[in-house]
């Protein structure tokens, strides 16, 4: 069974409205403005559902950020009601060398035990060969190393980036 049948990197952030025509400017998160594909979907999700914009204008500004025009986002309006939505991209649409087992895109997800305990952030991922692991840094700032095994993840929460796992005791301090 795999877990991540579909994956949905989040790519950027909405900051802000940008002009009166619906221009937004984003704020790209673990990859630069050029990497992404204008010519594929990002994705925006509502009620739960990825809902796809295409780019009818992108404009490269600085390091890490882009003016850009979404189709269907038309006006002051429209752009102000997606000013803060994380925006995410199909993964097959970039050029990862993908084995099936690189789980980096994790990396920025927080952790949660059985219970729902916020365990800390995933801040890395070790391809350790059969052993895949990912790297936790806790509320107090200590470092933490998990085994991540199909076994152990009890439930993944791509919109909320939560991955809730069954975690051995004494993995985390």
């Amino acid at each position: 069974m795999h877990v991540f049948a579909h994956r949905m990197l989040k790519v950027a952030k909405v900051l802000k409205s940008n002009g009166t025509e619906g221009e937004i400017i984003m704020s790209f998160q673990g990859i630069l403005p050029e990497e992404i594909d204008i010519e594929e979907p990002v994705f925006i999700y509502f009620d739960g559902l990825p809902v796809p914009y295409y780019f009818d204008c992108f404009v490269k500004k600085g390091n890490n950020k882009a003016i850009a025009r979404l189709t269907g986002i038309k006006t002051l309006a429209d752009a102000e009601e997606i000013t803060g939505a994380d925006v995410f991209a199909d993964e097959d649409n970039f050029d990862f060398e993908d084995d099936g087992e690189d789980f980096s895109f994790l990396t920025g997800w927080t952790l949660l035990d059985s219970d729902g305990r916020n365990l800390g952030t995933v801040s890395g991922f070790l391809d350790i060969p059969n052993n895949p692991c990912l790297e936790i840094r806790t509320a107090g700032n200590a470092e933490a190393i998990i085994p991540l095994h199909e076994d152990l993840i009890e439930e993944i929460d791509e919109e909320k980036m939560q991955i809730r796992m069954t975690v051995p005791g004494g993995l985390i301090g």
